[in-house]
């Protein structure tokens, strides 16, 4: 995967980014020109290869040129660039609704615990969250659409943990979003979804604090079924 330049991408960049996926190149390659990009965006030829240029600077496409035209393929970079746009949109018009997110629960690698325990993090959820959270977060593997709609989150403004240090070593910040959770029927409110700001997780793995043992209260175990629903 190519790494980021640091160039970025304004919004010319974006809708052609877009009108390139809408032609297939998020779901594989697409062959475009620039007279015909030029024709749908109302610019010149040269003003779409420079658009072109920039996002592939900006690592956001890869592009090879062929006899007629060029076959476009968006990158990684560029389907997170795409989702965040289309979280500003849901929120434009789906205000006031809840983000609702569907995994299956999964065992956590043991880290949670000691890090909510942390007594610099733990001041701070007590003050910011208004309660003292179970020692361990709850981990969820969310199923494909909930991997998409995920992007919405980050849109939301997060309750910000600041990082801390002490004597061994530096903690960073992480961010919280007001959450309930439900499985079986059973909802469990005043929850929240927690991130770090540096994360080893992928993009389907979601992890919940709350102040008491999720899986007591709900009754639930690996594999079972479970639903985020984020506040907007």
């Amino acid at each position: 995967m190519a790494e980021s330049t640091g160039v970025a991408a304004g919004a010319d960049e974006r809708e052609v980014l877009k009108l390139l996926a809408l032609d297939g190149a998020l779901a594989g390659r697409a062959r475009v020109t620039c007279s015909e990009l030029g024709d749908r965006l109302g610019v010149s030829t040269q003003t779409v290869s420079r658009r072109l240029q920039r996002l592939e600077d900006a690592t956001l496409i890869e592009r090879r040129i062929v006899s007629d035209g060029q076959v476009v393929e968006t990158t990684e970079a560029g389907e997170r660039v795409l989702r965040g746009e289309y979280a500003d949109y849901r929120r434009l018009f789906e205000h006031g609704q809840e983000i609702e997110l569907t995994g299956t629960v999964t065992g956590g690698m043991g880290e949670g615990s000691h890090y909510i325990s942390l007594p610099g993090y733990m001041r701070q959820f007590e003050s910011k969250l208004g309660y003292t959270p179970f020692a361990g977060t709850l981990n969820v593997e969310l199923n494909e659409e909930s991997v998409h709609t995920r992007a919405g989150v980050e849109s939301i403004e997060p309750i910000r943990i600041e990082g801390w240090e002490n004597d061994d070593r530096t903690y960073g910040p992480a961010f919280c979003w007001s959450a309930s959770v439900e499985a079986d029927g059973q909802m469990y409110e005043s929850a929240h979804v927690i991130a770090p700001e540096r994360t080893h997780h992928a993009d389907d793995q979601l992890e919940v604090i709350a102040p008491d043992k999720l899986r007591d209260v709900l009754s639930i175990d690996d594999g079972d079924t479970l639903t985020t629903y984020v506040e907007k």
